[in-house]
């Protein structure tokens, strides 16, 4: 006998539903007949746990972005050197691949952003947050005397954000020559300047990634496409 799924277990597969299709159809252009249908509901189930459908749309949206500031935050939590935390930090922040489910959804969430005041808020709020983040692990190392920054902690985390966003935002759009580990190591090129510190990154601490083919005549990946904006543009 097939066990009744929970309500709360319903509403997961609903946000998981709303996240496919807004990353198939756009963060403003997603109906409710397209989130039932990944749902493999109708749309009236879908009503019945989201009678607002936009509050299913901003859930969804928020799932996608605690991977970007609570689970970076969780995952550095039991790393006591400030460099290593740093590294950390600079490596869980960029797409896994140009096929990156979450941060392709943030990528349409930037590109609504300039046109709905709720998307662009949680953008903000998540970069604000990003940038404390960073800006702690900086003052900590600092002040313990890991690092020698060469200037004002707060415009430090800033670039680093800044520059996680716009190589994300390459690495989605299948750029030829920048996959995970190039982006990892133009960060780091930045960070180094930035503590006067070498930031070796051991090889225990990279993840196993899937490199984008890089085309024979040196041109565009196949199927490479114009994404929307970086998860930053707000």
């Amino acid at each position: 006998m097939t066990q009744r799924k929970s309500r709360a277990d319903r509403r997961v597969e609903l946000i998981d539903a709303a996240r496919r299709a807004m990353i198939q159809h756009g963060a403003e252009g997603v109906h409710l007949n397209q989130i039932a249908e990944e749902a493999g509901l109708t749309s009236g189930a879908v009503l019945y746990h989201y009678p607002d459908l936009r509050d299913l749309l901003i859930e969804a949206h928020h799932a996608g972005m605690e991977r970007f500031y609570e689970q970076r935050v969780k995952k550095i939590s039991g790393i006591a050197d400030p460099a290593q935390k740093l590294i950390t930090t600079i490596r869980s922040g960029l797409p896994e691949g140009p096929d990156d489910a979450g941060v392709r959804l943030l990528c349409e969430l930037g590109g609504a952003a300039g046109r709905n005041r709720v998307y662009g808020t949680l953008l903000t709020t998540l970069y604000d947050r990003q940038v404390a983040m960073y800006q702690t692990i900086l003052e900590i190392g600092a002040a313990q005397g890991v690092f020698k920054l060469a200037g004002d902690s707060e415009q430090i985390a800033r670039n680093l954000v800044a520059l996680e966003d716009a190589y994300g935002y390459r690495i989605i759009a299948r750029h030829h020559s920048i996959g995970p580990d190039e982006a990892v190591g133009l960060i780091l090129d930045f960070a180094r300047m930035s503590t006067g510190h070498p930031l070796k990154e051991t090889p225990a601490a990279r993840p196993k990634t899937t490199r984008t083919p890089r085309p024979r005549n040196g041109g565009p990946a196949r199927g490479a496409t114009t994404t929307p904006p970086p998860k930053d543009a707000s």
